[in-house]
C-alpha cells in the first residue's frame, strides 16, 4: 500500500515520488516522478528526479516548505525463520 502524504522538503527521501504536473502527457500517472537524489545546498533543498547523468528534473524548495509525496513502505524487517522440528523420533 502506498501513502500519499505531505512532508517538509527536508524530509523527502530518495525513492519518494513527487508531482511534476501533467506536462506534455495528459495522463496524470506520468506526472509523478521518482526522486533519485536529495541535496541541501545553501539552505535550500534540491530534489533531483530522473537520471543523474542524463536528462533530469530539479526542484528547489525551502527546507520547511510542504510538498506532497507518494511514499512506498520500506521492506519489512527480516523475521527469523521458525526453528525446524527435529525429524528424528528418538528411537535408539
Amino acid at each position: 500500500m502506498t501513502n500519499r502524504i505531505y512532508v517538509a522538503a527536508s524530509e523527502v527521501r530518495v525513492h519518494d515520488h513527487i508531482y511534476n504536473g501533467t506536462g506534455t502527457n495528459a495522463h496524470p500517472t506520468f506526472a509523478w516522478e521518482t526522486v533519485t537524489e536529495v541535496r541541501n545546498e545553501d539552505g535550500l533543498i534540491l530534489l533531483i528526479t530522473g537520471n543523474k547523468k542524463g536528462p533530469h528534473g530539479e526542484f528547489w524548495l525551502e527546507a520547511d516548505e510542504q510538498i506532497e509525496v507518494i511514499r512506498y513502505p520500506g521492506p519489512a524487517a527480516a523475521e527469523t525463520p521458525p526453528a525446524k522440528a527435529n525429524g528424528k523420533h528418538g528411537h535408539s
